[in-house]
């Protein structure tokens, strides 16, 4: 910063106002040090750029003990290797109910669409007959729905606790855990029901593991 000097060749009795007016501003000399390069999206989406440079832990990976996950680890109990590999009682208990809701929802919808569009109705309109159909649809998909999750819950959780006791995996201890799931299910309804969801349940749990073990 330069400053024009006064006629009596002293600065110091210039007023602050004026120096600051007469005061001229020169910019100071630019760094020689080079500016980084901006990183662009394509820059990370093609893999150019270093995601180290990003933060010091970047690219340690799997050089963290607690970045790794046991997600593939398969259940090791005597016999579980089968077609449909398990990770564990968990596992089975989620993936299993859902799959068994979800199942029963789409029979019961099914089951209910055929229903409703058979139905006789008082007046042939429309509106009438996709109500019926919805209120079917409705009625039968909660109902199986819910049935098929509850029996999976059940089965799923009286199964790994037969081979927790057991040591091991194999069809007597899933037709085991299917007998008690039916006997348990239709338990409120007397003892015939009782035997025969038993003996249904028991059967299909059989065939199921069966099947796992063959294909």
């Amino acid at each position: 910063m330069s400053s024009p000097s006064s006629s009596d060749g002293s600065s110091s009795s210039q007023n602050a106002t004026d120096f600051l007016k007469n005061a001229r501003f020169t910019p100071h000399a630019a760094s020689s040090a080079p500016l980084p390069d901006s990183v662009t999206a394509s820059d990370l989406l093609l893999g150019a750029y270093d995601p180290a440079k990003l933060h010091p832990m970047a690219g340690l990976g799997d050089q963290l003990d607690y970045l790794v996950l046991d997600d593939d680890k398969t259940n090791d109990l005597p016999g579980s290797g089968t077609a449909i590999p398990s990770r564990g009682w968990s596992d089975d208990l989620c993936y299993g109910t859902g799959t068994m809701y979800l199942g029963g929802l789409a029979l019961g919808g099914a089951w209910g669409l055929r229903e409703g569009a058979r139905r006789p109705l008082a007046v042939s309109n429309s509106r009438l007959r996709i109500n019926s159909i919805l209120n079917s649809i409705t009625r039968r998909g909660t109902f199986l729905g819910n049935s098929a999750g509850v029996l999976a819950l059940g089965y799923n959780g009286i199964n790994s606790t037969i081979d927790a006791v057991r040591g091991k995996h194999d069809t007597l201890g899933s037709m085991a855990a299917g007998a008690l799931t039916g006997a348990l299910f239709k338990s409120t309804a007397g003892v015939k029901p009782a035997l025969a969801a038993a003996t249904v349940v028991s059967g299909l749990a059989g065939a199921w593991s069966y099947v796992k073990r063959r294909v």
